[in-house]
């Protein structure tokens, strides 16, 4: 008879599988790409920026484990498309795929201009549209399954305020990861999102001021910032045949109870 430890590592274990994290660069989706290395994924962190991969590349082998870098632009079809070759080509597979590349403003409703619509809009949802394009043909024409896990936010189930674009981008990402969790179903390609709550990231600094800051705390439960390495657990689950091979079309919310509070 198996052990409880047993049971429990075979049941999150990644071994054998190739996992591309498309904004593996950003703290958030660095650390969910350390847990998948982790888990024994080997894991391609996919930015614009190298330089800011290396310290993440250098701890997954640290701790044993395997990954490497590739440079493409998430908003552009044709980067994508030479990205899964690229990824193919050297690790022969994928299996996991997380779109999380994203951006932020916190400009008044009335002073957006149209190009500052259009970049939020490109990053944070044409690249995810684009993502689940290329790599979801992919895992549909291998006829294996996969885990799709896209990026949402707290801001697409409870509308935040000076962040209007970011939260329309977002509830659009909600939007068609339960429509593709129903279409590819049948083919076990599971596409989930996951939902962090308030977690100190590159992209929402600039717009956390004191009074911000403040005003989150009184409505998170816990009284606290989320971590980034707090979203590894959920990601494993999601990523992970074994432990979430019926979970599609969910909303994994990881946000220190901020989204049950009222008043």
């Amino acid at each position: 008879m198996n052990s409880p430890s047993s049971v429990i590592s075979s049941l999150f274990s990644l071994q054998g599988k190739v996992a591309v994290v498309i904004g593996g660069t950003g703290e958030l989706c660095g650390a969910m790409g350390e847990g998948l290395a982790a888990a024994g994924a080997e894991v391609v962190l996919v930015g614009r920026n190298e330089e800011k991969a290396k310290p993440r590349i250098e701890r997954i082998a640290a701790a044993g484990g395997r990954g490497y870098f590739l440079a493409a632009e998430a908003s552009d079809k044709g980067q994508l498309q030479q990205l899964l070759a690229a990824v193919v080509g050297r690790s022969k597979a994928v299996d996991i795929v997380v779109n999380g590349a994203g951006v932020n403003s916190a400009t008044p409703y009335l002073a957006i201009e149209e190009d500052e619509f259009d970049r939020i809009v490109r990053v944070n949802y044409k690249s995810v549209f684009l993502g689940c394009q290329v790599f979801g043909q992919y895992l549909l024409d291998r006829g294996q399954g996969g885990s799709i896990i896209n990026l949402g936010s707290m801001s697409a189930l409870i509308p935040l305020s000076r962040v209007f674009t970011y939260s329309a981008t977002k509830a659009a990402v909600h939007n068609l990861s339960k429509n593709l969790a129903r279409e590819w179903a049948p083919q076990r390609v599971r596409v989930n999102t996951l939902v962090p709550g308030f977690f100190p990231a590159e992209q929402n600094r600039k717009i956390l001021s004191p009074d911000r800051v403040a005003a989150i705390l009184g409505h998170t439960p816990m009284k606290r910032f989320g971590e980034a390495g707090e979203l590894v657990g959920a990601t494993l689950l999601l990523a992970s045949d074994a432990a979430g091979g019926f979970i599609t079309g969910s909303e994994i919310v990881v946000d220190g109870g901020y989204h049950a509070m009222t008043i």
